[in-house]
């Protein structure tokens, strides 16, 4: 779909002086509504508001270019101003917005994924920008994007671009974690520096919305290099014995001309293919480091959906029973089951989040090893949700995300190992070594390992257990808070996670034989607020401290207020998972201060589940919440210290990935 199909000269005005980012926004939602795109103007300008909410969608560049899919748009359209001052639309690199465009969006298709690849790619020349920014009037600013889009896009058709006769041919794949604003630009960035050079070159885009301008057969067979710039993994068999240059995507944005010129130069050695998809011998040779970080961020994309979904889904269960009248002391484990409406919600939440853990190890363990990785990483992953032994495989002692971290890189690298060691079998088995070899051999090596670690959970739990008897034998009340607050933070369902809360449950249902049932009632609100600090500690480092964490990130950590305020810890995890050293500190800290206040300052619960749901039966609520907000900004301003600042050359490439 055409930019200059969708802006007509009636939509664009120029030379605007908005105050505010608010008073842009008025300005392009009126445009739109005096154009007959909308149907309800309000509804729109909300989904607008609503969206800007997550996080601005400033680009950059003197850039902004909001966006709503929503059904009050009757027909897809785009508004366009140019503010010669500037205004303040929240840009990440602090600099003011000229050039703003808006783009309205049915809710069926994508078309604003659609016109927002387009406007990204035709923007990121700073020649176009500048002459749309002069302007003299409407129709002028429509024919400089329709001779720019002529030239740039000169068929619609989607016929592959055919490389050039003459010269070098290079091949390029694009790709970032979210697939939207970093894919199109390192694809443009490449395909231009390519034209400037002489060399003809193509780029595939791995996006949102699926592989776009894919690689043929054919063209990989005759080109000269392929640059893969890309922060997750991408298909790599079939460029087996083609040089191959793997670098991250912010270098296919900043230093194309330097990687083109390395195919250029025969600098880049040749890839062969072993399973292994982020394991190719490139010229760039990355470090152990970054590929263990890409392992890591293919199993936490993959894991995010079952997180935040399924979380959702049980935090309307809580609310549900609530708002259904139940009474969270006498449902006692029961909340948020008890209404019919409820439990559907829980339970299909709760689906979700049984496949969290297996996902996240399945997934890094596929990065390592290709697809013979995912049934060992899977597998592994579950049987730490399990807590499987020798002794008893359907499970004993879970050993959480931790586990599921362990099995996922121990069973990649096992898979890879063992692809490596069947390379010495006779040619005539190459057909069954994926269907039977590796799975087989890999299911049966991962459950030995994983049935032989998992033991020692037990045995630390035992452990816990016993202090945790003695802090409480010993009187040591608000010291015992601490550690329960504590272990609550550090492996989000693991042993120590498990530990403080049965121990806390089981307090509770012991109360009424105890001479002081009120110490039952105190140790089970400072394992409740121990596991509500990690998620609204990072949601609020996301929010307070934005540049410690990429726009993902971000929009995912707004979803960790509702989680925390629900008592749902696992919504840290794919946080901790990525940076352990720094998440888990953090939590463990703000966990032990709440757990430890909320036993100085005599706080009891009945309940043992529903986090804010619940709070009709904590005894001295005020100073509940008064904890519970301490321990969460000292989490948040620990990781402010210990999450450095994202460097300036990520920070330039971290445009606000809009979907």
């Amino acid at each position: 779909m055409r930019i200059v199909d969708l802006l007509k000269p009636s939509s664009i005005k120029l030379g605007v002086s908005p105050a505010t980012k608010q008073e842009a926004i008025d300005i392009l939602v009126d445009l739109h509504d005096k154009a007959g795109n909308l149907a309800d103007k309000a509804k729109y300008k909300e989904g607008i508001l609503k969206r800007e909410e997550g996080s601005s969608t400033a680009v950059g560049m003197n850039i902004a270019i909001p966006h709503a899919k929503s059904e009050a748009v009757k027909t897809p359209g785009l508004t366009a101003i140019t503010v010669p001052n500037g205004v303040d639309y929240q840009s990440p690199e602090g600099d003011l917005s000229k050039l703003l465009f808006m783009i309205a969006a049915p809710n069926d298709g994508d078309v604003h994924l659609e016109v927002l690849s387009r406007l990204m790619t035709m923007l990121m020349d700073t020649e176009f920008s500048s002459q749309l920014m002069n302007a003299k009037s409407a129709e002028e600013f429509l024919s400089i994007i329709d001779k720019k889009e002529t030239e740039k896009y000169p068929e619609e058709a989607s016929k592959p671009v055919e490389p050039q006769k003459e010269g070098f041919r290079v091949l390029a794949v694009t790709a970032c974690p979210t697939g939207i604003a970093h894919t199109y630009m390192a694809a443009e960035a490449l395909e231009k520096a390519g034209k400037e050079m002489g060399y003809a070159l193509k780029a595939e885009t791995n996006g949102s919305g699926g592989a776009k301008n894919i690689l043929t057969t054919e063209e990989i067979a005759n080109c000269d290099g392929i640059i893969i710039a890309a922060d997750k993994t991408v298909e790599m068999s079939r460029f087996d014995g083609k040089p191959v240059l793997s670098v991250p995507v912010a270098d296919g944005i900043h230093k194309p001309q330097e990687l083109i010129n390395k195919i250029k130069n025969g600098e880049v050695p040749v890839y062969h293919h072993t399973g292994a998809k982020t394991a190719a011998a490139t010229g760039e040779k990355e470090s152990f480091g970054r590929q263990i970080y890409k392992h890591l961020m293919n199993g936490v994309s993959h894991m995010l959906p079952f997180v935040v979904a399924g979380g959702i889904l049980i935090a309307l269960a809580f609310l549900i029973d609530t708002a259904m009248g139940v009474n969270a002391q006498q449902a006692g484990g029961d909340f948020g089951t008890v209404t019919p409406i409820a439990n559907w919600f829980k339970t299909i939440g709760g689906y979700a989040f049984n496949f969290m853990i297996p996902i996240l190890a399945g997934f890094i363990a596929m990065s390592i090893a290709d697809r013979p990785g995912l049934l060992v990483g899977f597998v592994g992953g579950y049987m730490a949700t399990l807590g499987s032994t020798f002794a008893s495989p359907a499970g004993d002692i879970p050993s959480g995300f931790l586990g599921a971290l362990f099995a996922g890189f121990v069973g990649g690298y096992l898979t890879l190992g063992l692809e490596k060691l069947c390379d010495k079998l006779p040619n005539a088995l190459e057909g069954i070594k994926p269907v039977l070899i590796y799975p087989l051999i890999g299911l049966a090596l991962i459950a030995v390992i994983m049935c032989a670690v998992n033991p020692i959970m037990g045995m630390i739990n035992t452990a816990l257990n016993t202090g945790l008897i003695w802090l409480y034998e010993n009187e040591l009340i608000v010291v015992l808070g601490c550690v329960l607050g504590g272990m609550m933070a550090i492996d989000m369902g693991g042993p120590f996670n498990k530990a403080a809360y049965v121990f806390g449950t089981g307090m509770l249902t012991s109360a009424s034989t105890m001479s002081n049932p009120d110490v039952a009632y105190a140790i089970m609100a400072a394992v409740m607020i121990g596991g509500m600090v990690p998620p609204i500690a990072i949601a609020l480092s996301t929010t307070f401290f934005k540049n410690r964490w990429s726009s993902e990130e971000r929009k995912n950590g707004i979803v960790n207020y509702i989680m925390g305020l629900s008592f749902i810890t696992e919504g840290a995890i794919p946080y901790a998972a990525s940076y352990p050293l720094k998440v888990i500190p953090s939590c463990l800290v703000g966990s032990a201060v709440a757990g430890g206040l909320s036993m100085f300052f005599n706080c009891t619960l009945m309940a043992p589940h529903g986090g804010v749901f619940v709070f009709a039966v904590v005894g001295n609520w005020p100073m509940y919440l008064l904890s519970l907000a301490i321990g969460s900004v000292i989490g948040m301003l620990m990781l402010a210290i210990l999450k450095k600042p994202i460097k300036e050359n990520e920070k330039s490439v971290d445009i606000k990935e809009t979907a």
